[in-house]
């Protein structure tokens, strides 16, 4: 999807590169250049530029540019050189947007490869070349390659492994220029400046290339130069990395490596570094050198502890597994149990509700067919007592529920009440043990004796109420008809109340026969007044027959 506001500068250079031949193509990706130039570094402008090169595809003719023969470019290796530049400038702070991957899987270890192929023609140019300007020109463009690598890898940091990985790159180490080697082991000290951790990424097998060559330059070159930047760029790999400083010092490779470092020409430039390299390379004691390689045995079952740990759990992940999908199933079971529960009382519910409604029905149909067969004038009788049961009935569930009510509502008073004389009982047992001890364990006082006085004075008291209340004196003969009087009086009324019973009993026998007899009544003009309305309909019906058959003997 082309970008919406494209700066018309690259909207034309597309169109010149599109319409242009091949050979041509090279020579007009430089306006490139100009334009990245004319535009403020870390603008937003740039990186709207950025992004509309990207977008018309002109990075990857710059791709394609550079992966092609040097002597069917137009231009050389200066052509080379700048769009080395231009590519890696507009590599450094794109933002790719939905392209994201593509740009970052491909391009960018495309362009870097192509860095390194670039790199080796140049080397190769540079050793087979006879003239000494020529060579200052292959070893300027080279610099310049190796200065867009660079640029490239400190603005994606993720390429410096695939770097050091490459074929390409090993080879640029190994060559016996010291131009050429004292840029490539520069290059690398700024790699390794950028990010060092991924040295130790790499195959084991590829750093030790590295190391070896490394070493081999620092020994057995007599470059001052080249000896200067491989004993600067082993001294921060040392330094960086304790596993390379292990290596240098207990590895069979390198057992010697100290004692050649001694046998060094004082007084030269690098002699601090020099001596710095020594002393990593010499261990204070032997104890040194135990402790680390303890570590490294501590390290080592740590890691293998953790391994057995993790490979433990993993053992136990398919039992986790199987418990949780017991437990989900559980649930799921459980969760449609209830919801077959909640519908089977739901449709319980509805059936009792139209078993209701049918029943209300039908008792509506019953009554109305009662209604049917009762006289007219006992209707409204009948009606009045259904009222009245009904009332009653209602009265009854409205008495229940306020008295229920109300006992609610007395509930807490009557547990207070109650409380209270639980608590009121207690005190008084409390109360009255309390005394009974006191009387058990208070000492005897004895009774205290009248005296004469109070003896005259009780005296007094007596013979006052004696002569107040006299006695009444009756004789036997009175006693015995008053006796008799009760006797006759008592006679008379139970002889009373039993015919008075009686009496109650044969008027409710006759209340009981006069209901009875009018109920017979009634029964008996229901019944009359039904006989006479069939035998009204049944003449109705044979007076319809007979006129019919009439008609049919007329028409006949």
């Amino acid at each position: 999807m082309k970008p919406t506001g494209t700066d018309p500068r690259i909207l034309s250079l597309a169109a010149e590169v599109a319409k242009s031949p091949e050979q041509n193509v090279p020579v007009i990706l430089l306006k490139l250049k100009e334009i990245i130039n004319n535009t403020p570094l870390g603008s937003s402008e740039l990186k709207k530029i950025k992004q509309d090169i990207y977008c018309y595809d002109l990075m990857q003719y710059c791709l394609l540019v550079l992966s092609q023969d040097c002597s069917r470019i137009q231009g050389g290796w200066t052509t080379i050189s700048q769009l080395t530049q231009i590519l890696s400038h507009c590599c450094v702070g794109l933002e790719p947007g939905e392209d994201a991957e593509e740009f970052y899987n491909e391009l960018l270890p495309s362009a870097a490869e192509n860095f390194l192929v670039l790199g080796r023609q140049l080397q190769t140019c540079f050793i087979n070349a006879a003239k000494g300007e020529e060579k200052d020109a292959l070893l300027h463009f080279f610099q310049i390659v190796t200065d867009s690598l660079l640029w490239l890898l400190e603005g994606h940091v993720q390429l410096i492994q695939n770097v050091l990985q490459s074929d390409h790159f090993l080879h640029l180490l190994q060559t016996d220029s010291v131009q050429i080697g004292s840029t490539v082991m520069t290059m690398l000290q700024n790699i390794l400046q950028i990010n060092s951790g991924d040295l130790l990424r790499i195959e084991g097998k590829t750093l030790h290339s590295i190391l070896d060559e490394v070493v081999f330059k620092l020994l057995s070159t007599p470059s001052p130069v080249i000896r200067s930047t491989a004993t600067k760029l082993l001294l921060l790999m040392a330094e960086s990395h304790q596993e390379i400083l292990i290596l240098l010092r207990l590895s069979g490779c390198y057992k010697e490596l100290r004692s050649l470092l001694n046998k060094q020409e004082p007084g030269t430039e690098f002699s601090q570094e020099l001596r710095q390299l020594i002393g990593l390379l010499s261990p204070k004691g032997y104890q040194e050198v135990e402790e680390q390689k303890l570590h490294q045995a501590a390290c080592l079952i740590q890691a293998y502890w953790k391994g057995f740990q993790t490979r433990k759990r993993l053992k136990k992940l398919p039992s986790a597994v199987i418990t949780l999908q017991r437990n989900f199933r559980s649930k799921r079971t459980k969760m449609l149990l209830k919801l077959n529960r909640q519908k089977e009382e739901e449709d319980h519910r509805l059936q009792l509700q139209l078993q209701r409604q049918r029943a209300m029905r039908l008792s509506r149909e019953l009554r109305l067919s009662m209604l049917e067969i009762v006289h007219p004038g006992q209707v409204e009788k009948h009606n009045r007592e259904i009222e009245e049961k009904s009332a009653l009935i209602i009265q009854k569930h409205w008495r229940g529920y306020r008295e229920r009510k109300n006992f609610r509502q007395q509930r807490p008073s009557l547990t207070e009440y109650k409380a209270a004389v639980t608590l009121q009982r207690a005190a008084l047992k409390f109360l009255a043990k309390c005394r009974k001890k006191k009387k058990l364990f208070a000492p005897w006082q004895g009774l205290r004796e009248l005296t004469d006085v109070r003896r005259v004075e009780l005296q007094q008291q007596v013979d006052d109420y004696v002569r107040r209340h006299p006695g009444s004196q009756i004789s036997d003969i009175t006693s015995k008809e008053l006796h008799s009087q009760a006797q006759e009086r008592l006679q008379h009324y139970f002889m009373g109340r039993a015919l008075e019973e009686r009496s109650q009993q044969h008027r409710e026998a006759l209340m009981a026969q006069i209901s009875t007899n009018i109920e017979q009544l009634l029964s008996m003009c229901l019944f009359y007044f039904c006989f006479l309305q069939g035998a009204a309909s049944a003449r109705f019906y044979n007076i319809k027959k007979f006129q019919k058959k009439k008609y049919h003997s007329v028409v006949y």
